[in-house]
C-alpha cells in the first residue's frame, strides 16, 4: 500500500491530463507563456512523479513570441491509441474582451519520451481540446465552444457548451459537421471536457464554475456519442466552493486512469490559497483522488464526500525517484530540466553554459515587461517557505544595464533583485517591485557595492512574506530594504483588481541590456531549498 499527499505535482502545474501506458503512468500538464511547452511527468506509483520532458520544445512546434500574459499553452489532453500516442493543446494568441483568439493543434508520437511531430492546425472554436478514440476505430475531437455573442461575463467570451466533430487521421482534416453535446450544469462555464466509453454509456467529464474558488467536476452520460446527454443527479461529484477551510480549493478540472491492478483514480487541479490572505502564489496544482463506479453507473470519490482528500492510498507499490540536487553548478552542457524561459528558447547566444565554464552566461535583452525577447531562466515555486539563491558577477557601465534574481508571476508582477549602474558608472544593488505595473524602489537610489566581485543575491519567502538579502562571502549577509507583499505573485490578487490570470509564481536569473552593447551576466549557481516549518 502507497500512501499519497496531495498534490502529487506542486507549484504551477494546472489541468492534468494522464495515461497509462509501458508500465508507467504519464500527466501532462499546462505551461501557458512558459517555455518549451507542456510539462510531461512520469511516475510508476502516482505517488512519486518526475518531470522528464517538454513535448514542444521547437519554434517550429511552439511560437509565443508577442502572446499575451496568461496566454499560450491550455489544457493539454494526452491519449495513446494502438501504440501512438496523440497530444492536444491550445496556444491563446489574444484575450481580449469578448474575442479570444484560441488556435487548437495536435502532435503525434510513437515514443512518449522522445520527440513529437510537427502540429496539426485543427481549429479556432474554443479551448481545452481532448481527442476521443472510440473503439469503432473513429476519432472525435471535444472541447468547449467560445462565443463573442451575448450571454458572456463582462470581458469575457461566452462559454457556450461542449462541442465534437470527427477526426480522419489519414487526411488530417475533421469529417462531418461540429455539433453541441451538452450545455453544461446550472453551474455554468463549461469547459475541460473528456470522454470516457463505459458498459454502453459515454460519459462526459466536465470542468464547471470557472477555475477559480467556484470550480468543481461535473459529469455527464448518453447511451450515444453525440447525445443528448444527462447530468449527473448529484451535481458536481467534486468541488471545494461550500467550505473555505478545505485545504484544497478551486478543485476541478479532471482527468481519469485505471491502474494496471484495477483501481481507478482522477487527477484534478486544485490550489492552495494561504489561510491570511486567501491568495495562492503557487497558483493552480495537480492532486490525485481515488475513485469508483456507483452501481447506478457514475464516478463517485472513494471518500463518500464530494470533497478532495489530502491523502489517498493506492496498492502499487512505492518506487520513487532519487532526489533531485537542491542547487545547480551550471557544471552540464544543459540547463536542468525545471528551468523554463518566457515565450522563446533561449540560443546560445542569450544563454551559454560554454563561455565561462561552470557558470551559466545571460546576455541582455528585452525587460521584464516584454512580450518578445527576455533572458530569463526560472522554476516553479513549489513550497509555501523557501530559499533562493544565485551568485552573479556582472560590471554593468549603464543604469539601463541590469541583472539578477527575480521572483515573476508575469510581465505586470515580479520583485526584482539586481545589480546596476549609477548616474556616476558606479555599480549598485537595487529592488524593484512591479505590482500592476506600479513600480517602486524600496532602496530608492540603489545600495553601492564597494568592489567588482560576483555578489550572492537570496530572497526568503515564507507564505506571505519575502525578504531580499546581499552577500560577498555567502557568510555575512546583508537584508535589502524589508518585508515585501509575496503573495501578490497570484492570480487571485489578480482577480482583486478585477483582471483574471492563471499561471503561478516562478523565481529565477535573468539580465538586461538596452544600450545595445550586449551586456552579459554571468551566474555561478542557482538553488532553491525548501525550509520545513517546525511544528
Amino acid at each position: 500500500m502507497t500512501t499519497i499527499n496531495n498534490p502529487v505535482l506542486p507549484g504551477f502545474n494546472p489541468d492534468p491530463s494522464i495515461i497509462y501506458a509501458n508500465h508507467a503512468y504519464y500527466i501532462v500538464t499546462s505551461t501557458f507563456e512558459w517555455f518549451p511547452g507542456i510539462c510531461l511527468y512520469k511516475s510508476f506509483d502516482l505517488k512519486n512523479w518526475k518531470l522528464i520532458s517538454y513535448p514542444l520544445n521547437r519554434v517550429s512546434q511552439l511560437d509565443m513570441k508577442g502572446n499575451p500574459d496568461s496566454g499560450g499553452i491550455y489544457a493539454p489532453c494526452l491519449s495513446i491509441d494502438k501504440g501512438q500516442f496523440y497530444l492536444v493543446y491550445t496556444d491563446v494568441k489574444n484575450l481580449t474582451g469578448r474575442f479570444w483568439d484560441v488556435n487548437n493543434f495536435i502532435v503525434t508520437t510513437s515514443d512518449i519520451e522522445g520527440e513529437w511531430s510537427e502540429p496539426t492546425y485543427l481549429n479556432s472554436r474554443g479551448i481545452d481540446p481532448s481527442l476521443f478514440h472510440k473503439s469503432d476505430g473513429t476519432k472525435w475531437l471535444v472541447s468547449m465552444e467560445m462565443s463573442y455573442r451575448d450571454g458572456g461575463k463582462p470581458g469575457f467570451p461566452q462559454w457556450n457548451g461542449i462541442i465534437i466533430q470527427q477526426y480522419d487521421e489519414e487526411s488530417r482534416k475533421f469529417i462531418g459537421k461540429c455539433q453541441k453535446i451538452y450545455n453544461g450544469s446550472d453551474l455554468g462555464t463549461t469547459e475541460g471536457p473528456h470522454i470516457y466509453e463505459r458498459n454502453g454509456w459515454f460519459y462526459l467529464l466536465t470542468a464547471e464554475g470557472g477555475t477559480f474558488y467556484n470550480h468543481g467536476v461535473t459529469m455527464a452520460r448518453s447511451r450515444h456519442l453525440l447525445g443528448p446527454y444527462e447530468t449527473d443527479p448529484c451535481g458536481q461529484m467534486m468541488t471545494s466552493r461550500y467550505d473555505c477551510r478545505l485545504p484544497l480549493q478551486r478543485t476541478g478540472h479532471a482527468d481519469l486512469v485505471e491502474t494496471e491492478l484495477g483501481e481507478c483514480f482522477m487527477v484534478h487541479l486544485c490550489g492552495r490559497p494561504l489561510p491570511s490572505r486567501g491568495r495562492s502564489p503557487m497558483g493552480r496544482e495537480t492532486a490525485i483522488q481515488k475513485v469508483y463506479w456507483s452501481h447506478d453507473g457514475w464516478l463517485r470519490l472513494s471518500n463518500e464526500k464530494t470533497t478532495a482528500d489530502l491523502v489517498v492510498h493506492c496498492r502499487l507499490p512505492e518506487k520513487p525517484w532519487p532526489d533531485e540536487p537542491e542547487r545547480d553548478d551550471f557544471d552540464s552542457s544543459t540547463l536542468p530540466l525545471h528551468f523554463q524561459s518566457l515565450r522563446i528558447p533561449l540560443p546560445e547566444e542569450i544563454c551559454s553554459l560554454k563561455a565561462k565554464k561552470g557558470w551559466l552566461r545571460l546576455h541582455g535583452k528585452e525587460s521584464l515587461s516584454s512580450h518578445h525577447c527576455q533572458s530569463l531562466v526560472a522554476r516553479r515555486q513549489t513550497d509555501f517557505v523557501f530559499r533562493a539563491q544565485t551568485c552573479v558577477d556582472f560590471t554593468p557601465t549603464s543604469f539601463q544595464q541590469m541583472a539578477g534574481l527575480v521572483c515573476i508571476y508575469d510581465t505586470t508582477n515580479y520583485i526584482y533583485l539586481f545589480l546596476t549602474a549609477d548616474s556616476e558608472g558606479k555599480r549598485t544593488l537595487n529592488l524593484m517591485i512591479n505590482d500592476l505595473n506600479r513600480f517602486s524602489q524600496p532602496t530608492e537610489k540603489g545600495i553601492e557595492l564597494d568592489n567588482d566581485s560576483p555578489v550572492h543575491l537570496k530572497v526568503e519567502v515564507s507564505h506571505d512574506a519575502a525578504f531580499f538579502f546581499y552577500s560577498y562571502d555567502e557568510k555575512e549577509w546583508h537584508r535589502v530594504a524589508g518585508y515585501v507583499e509575496y503573495s501578490k505573485l497570484s492570480d487571485e490578487y489578480f482577480k482583486e483588481k478585477g483582471h483574471e490570470r492563471f499561471t503561478g509564481a516562478f523565481v529565477g536569473i535573468c539580465c538586461q541590456d538596452f544600450t545595445g552593447e550586449n551586456a552579459y551576466a554571468d551566474f555561478d549557481y542557482f538553488s532553491y531549498v525548501p525550509v520545513i516549518e517546525d511544528q
